[in-house]
């Protein structure tokens, strides 16, 4: 299976990351990727950095560099089981990928029902396109529903390459979800989680959990740039009906 577009990288605006959106690219030229969305981490994460503004100047980027085209995204954190988000709505209509996580510094890891409410509000969120890393062991859910309701939104659940390295434990999760999806058809992601350039466009141990699970063609949102372009136009349309 190709896999033609990143949808989870970060660039030194993320604080924790370590290259440019330069350097982004190199990493998607070494990898022969067609383009790949930047999603710094919403500002939360890091008391308020990057300023919402940071994602407001984004259409400053060109859309395409050396042939790689540029995505505008965000992966937004998931701060209360309301599924709020830290970012305002006018800057979620007009990024291109929206994905919303779990992560410990905004949301406190809690009991699988806490976690699974929270995880299930995002997703009925109409401008959150994706979950990420959704198999994160630190936060027990009930897979089968959230599966279930991303299906019936039109959502995508990421299996996050990343996670298998940083985030011992997911690859059970994961598998499950993987298998999962396939069963109900839900939409999937694969993404690198890159906080450097040299693993943009990194999938093997994520590729291997869909292709086990017999995911593949539409149902893999960035398999290829065409599938993916028609994902996220849908998606903006969907975000810019409910601003």
């Amino acid at each position: 299976m190709k896999i033609e577009i990143d949808t989870h990288t970060h660039s030194i605006a993320s604080l924790h990351a370590y290259s440019t959106i330069d350097e982004l690219v190199y990493g998607a030229e070494k990898h022969g990727l067609r383009g790949f969305v930047l999603t710094e981490h919403g500002p939360a994460l890091h008391g308020g950095l990057p300023h919402p503004y940071y994602f407001g100047n984004l259409q400053v980027l060109p859309h395409e560099i050396r042939g790689i085209k540029l995505f505008r995204g965000v992966e937004l954190n998931i701060m209360d089981e309301n599924g709020g988000l830290d970012l305002p709505v006018k800057y979620l209509k007009i990024l291109d990928f929206v994905m919303a996580g779990l992560h410990e510094a905004c949301f406190t890891p809690a009991s699988k029902d806490k976690n699974t409410r929270a995880m299930l509000a995002a997703i009925e969120n109409p401008f959150v396109d994706c979950i990420s890393h959704p198999g994160n062991p630190a936060y027990p859910v009930d897979y089968e529903k959230v599966v279930k309701a991303a299906t019936r939104c039109g959502k995508a659940l990421e299996i996050n390459n990343s996670s298998f390295k940083v985030r011992k434990g997911s690859d059970e999760n994961c598998k499950t979800i993987a298998r999962l999806a396939k069963a109900y058809g839900c939409l999937t992601s694969c993404g690198s989680d890159a906080h450097y350039r040299e693993d943009v466009g990194r999938f093997d141990a994520a590729q291997a959990v869909i292709e086990e699970a017999g995911i593949g063609g539409k149902q893999l949102i960035n398999s290829t740039l065409e599938d993916f372009t028609e994902f996220y136009k849908r998606r903006r349309a969907e975000r810019k009906r409910h601003g």
